[in-house]
């Protein structure tokens, strides 16, 4: 079945001449940047690309790699890697070296993502930027530990508790778990949030071809530090951009930093009017800058009679699937979403109602057909095509319910 997936060059780590962990085999020749690489490995580089230099994680399948990676890796360019206690101790550790300036990246799996979650909203109280990735398995609870799944979507949005924004970024291939850990970097610096990479299993154990860029030529971005001396710094300062300027701790600028509500200078308050206004804040920083953040690939969308949504490694058999539907006469059309959250609500608007039916292929119980019903308004019957035994979903499931 899984060669039935198209893209797909193995399922899994590839031995092709000598193998060098995190870089996979370089194809070509040593001096091309052609290779072949797991996706994990990707993210392993391109976080090391977009500056990171301190990662903390207890390893947990089927995201090992990345930790196994990066403790090669990070030592030999002057970083840090540290395996915590557990994943708790671990977002801890990233929150900590973020704080100090330091670019931090965690990464994990189903329980262990859950075991995250509180520190994931005490780095959105607190306005730290860190990465978090998270390689779906099967669940609940330990459920499948290597097998895929994209049972976590909701998690990722809505899994800590209270009103915060979040960006959840979801790769489809190699390369893009090489770019979008750049921009998840990026994103995070920018807004000073955490930002979720969030593959499934099947992309953070694929191996393919990438191609590396030149690393000088990547748009890096780093958080905007205070211009004001440490006495007039205000870590939480409500300024027209929504996004306060980040001091480093170490550097003279000594700030409270707290769970609590708390009003400009970090210290809690129960101030009804500073609470609402920091809670709006932080949630609204995420809100203003949506359409910078969302972010969609369009197949044959403008003359479709069927409009397929999907994400992940459910896209890949998803837009095989359309090229199977127009093969045999059927306008079918593809939109694949690389930003699951803020969830892209507007770019399914602008398109829906060119179809008569819409389907919606996942890798769980119908968690995206529960937005698009909401973004369509249920104005066009929403198909499920679901699994959740650990399989990937085929072409040819997919193609059945375009047909039907």
């Amino acid at each position: 079945m899984r060669e039935s997936l198209p893209g797909f060059c193995h399922y899994g780590r590839v031995r092709r001449g000598e193998e060098t962990r995190g870089i996979g085999v370089i194809v070509d020749n040593q001096k091309s940047n052609i290779r072949m690489m797991q996706g994990n490995s990707a993210c392993a580089e391109g976080a090391i690309a977009a500056g990171c230099r301190f990662f903390a994680g207890y390893p947990i399948t089927p995201s090992s790699e990345i930790a196994e990676d990066l403790a090669e890796k990070l030592p030999a360019i002057g970083g840090n890697f540290i395996q915590m206690e557990d994943e708790i101790a671990a977002m801890g550790a990233v929150i900590g070296a973020s704080l100090t300036g330091v670019k931090s990246l965690t990464a994990t799996s189903g329980p262990g993502f859950s075991l995250k979650q509180e520190n994931i909203g005490f780095a959105a109280m607190t306005e730290v930027p860190v990465v978090i990735v998270n390689v779906m398995r099967g669940g609940p609870s330990t459920g499948l530990p290597t097998h895929t799944s994209q049972g976590d979507v909701m998690q990722a949005r809505w899994g800590s508790h209270g009103d915060s924004g979040i960006i959840v970024l979801c790769p489809a291939s190699v390369e893009e778990m090489f770019y979008m850990t750049v921009k998840a970097f990026n994103f995070s610096e920018k807004f000073r949030t955490p930002v979720i990479l969030l593959p499934d299993e099947i992309i953070g154990h694929l191996t393919e071809r990438i191609e590396l860029p030149d690393y000088a030529l990547l748009e890096i971005v780093n958080r905007s530090k205070p211009i004001v001396p440490p006495e007039k710094y205000l870590p939480y300062e409500m300024v027209e951009s929504d996004i306060p300027p980040m001091a480093f701790f170490g550097e003279g600028y000594r700030y409270h930093v707290t769970g609590l509500a708390h009003d400009e200078t970090g210290f809690p308050t129960n101030d009804p009017e500073k609470v609402e206004e920091q809670i709006r804040r932080i949630n609204r920083k995420i809100e203003r800058y949506r359409d910078e953040i969302v972010e969609v690939e369009d197949v044959f969308t403008e003359d479709m009679d069927v409009f397929v949504v999907a994400y992940g490694s459910t896209a890949r058999s998803a837009k095989r699937a359309v090229m199977i539907a127009r093969e045999n006469g059927i306008k079918a059309g593809l939109l694949r979403l690389k930003t699951l959250w803020p969830f892209p609500d507007k770019e399914i608007e602008k398109i829906y109602r060119r179809a008569n039916k819409i389907v919606v292929p996942e890798m769980n119980l119908g968690q995206i057909a529960h937005e698009v019903e909401w973004a369509t308004r249920r104005e066009k019957p929403v198909i499920r095509v679901n699994h959740v035994n650990g399989e990937p979903l085929t072409p040819k499931e997919i193609y059945e319910r375009i047909k039907g």
